[in-house]
């Protein structure tokens, strides 16, 4: 009977994993990521992302990041804040980068999120409809300027133009 030989052959590259393992600059996460240098920056400062130095100084991030800044970007499309996307990223054990289970649990629990944002919009494109169709331009009867002239609880004069410019 003859022996069998089983060969495994590993044919990566010393110096492909080498570089899968070395940390990202600024400027390389921005271009595979799709966002401005800036945007990390800003990400990092918020708590959302971490990087480190390099000897010279320079900010560096671990691979992972790339799927993290996807996360936020996603999250942001969706319509959350980003104390909102932070607040969600917290929940992740030791900060990691979320996994596609993870996103399943945190996009479930933002339905009713969206659900009350498309309210609001559709509630808003039917008064919008409505206020076309009249053409009345009164800010004291416009639902959309005015709903119920609640204004008008504030007395009389030119309340919308006062309360306009103190914001």
């Amino acid at each position: 009977m003859a022996a069998m030989l089983e060969v495994e052959a590993n044919l990566k590259s010393s110096a492909a994993s080498k570089a899968a393992a070395e940390p990202l600059t600024i400027g390389q996460l921005a271009r595979r990521a799709g966002v401005a240098t800036s945007a990390l920056r800003f990400y990092e400062a918020e708590g959302l992302l971490a990087g480190s130095r390099s000897a010279g100084g320079h900010r560096q991030y671990p691979r992972h990041a790339l799927r993290r800044v996807a996360f936020i970007r996603a999250a942001q499309n969706v319509g959350l804040t980003l104390p909102q996307i932070k607040a969600a990223l917290a929940t992740l054990p030791d900060s990691r980068t979320p996994t596609k289970s993870d996103w399943a649990r945190l996009s479930a629990s933002w339905a009713p999120l969206l659900d009350a944002r498309i309210a609001a919009l559709q509630a808003l494109r039917e008064r919008l409809t409505g206020c076309i169709g009249c053409g009345c331009l009164s800010l004291k009867a416009c639902a959309l300027y005015n709903p119920a002239d609640k204004v008008s609880d504030d007395g009389a004069g030119a309340r919308l133009l006062r309360i306009e410019t103190e914001r």
